[in-house]
């Protein structure tokens, strides 16, 4: 079974920063991309980077400058370093995995359980 869960949300004053962390766990033969969303009350989950095992990143326009996803191949681990942030940033950010377990011969999407972040005022 595949286990994605995440760590380092909270609560930060507009300008502040706060690193999320999410490591996969379990029966995993390989990881393709991995990712962080986002949902704020009322809006549909978005997409707010994503980077591929080789490293190709890619951003959402609203946190470009101010965002960085990177990950650790070795620890199946995939972070989000957020700075400058703002309170439209306020949601809980889920991570995601594009994985093929050890006993599946497919690629399939697994999502964490979310972390809540908020930005204050």
């Amino acid at each position: 079974q595949v286990q994605l869960v995440e760590s380092g949300g909270g609560l930060v004053q507009a300008g502040g920063s706060l690193r999320l962390s999410c490591a996969a766990s379990g029966s995993i033969f390989s990881i393709n991309t991995m990712a962080w969303f986002r949902q704020a009350p009322q809006k549909q989950r978005e997409l707010v980077a994503s980077i591929t095992s080789g490293g190709t990143t890619n951003y959402r326009d609203s946190v470009k400058g101010r965002f960085t996803i990177s990950r650790d191949n070795a620890k199946n681990t995939v972070y989000l370093q957020m700075n400058n942030m703002k309170p439209d940033d306020t949601a809980v950010y889920y991570c995601h995995a594009f994985l093929q377990s050890s006993t599946s011969s497919t690629f399939l999407n697994y999502y964490g359980q979310g972390t809540q972040v908020t930005v204050s005022f």
